[in-house]
């Protein structure tokens, strides 16, 4: 019987996982008023799908994969400045 190797892993092991279009059940979506907008990142640290992404350097900093965002909410509940709003998905307020 031969000897099995022991490895050690420290953290989180990264994995790939196939994933499909989950945006096409959500109700509501993020609009984002840009003038608002002080690029601090906090939606882009709390997004359970993590799918936002703050570009610091363009005017429209912020950028939602909406094939994947459920429509949660949470980008818009913890924006310090209150500039994420959530709208209806057929494009209607809320």
């Amino acid at each position: 019987m031969s000897k099995s190797k022991k490895y050690r892993v420290f953290g989180p092991v990264a994995t790939v996982f196939d994933s499909s279009n989950t945006g096409s059940w959500r109700l509501e979506r993020p609009e984002i008023d840009y003038s608002q907008c002080i690029k601090c990142g906090t939606c882009e640290r709390v997004c359970p799908a993590n799918v936002i992404d703050v570009l610091k350097e363009e005017k429209e900093c912020v950028v939602i994969d909406f094939d994947y965002c459920k429509g949660c909410g949470v980008c818009a509940n913890e924006c310090p400045k209150k500039c994420i709003d959530m709208v209806l998905e057929k494009g209607g307020e809320k």
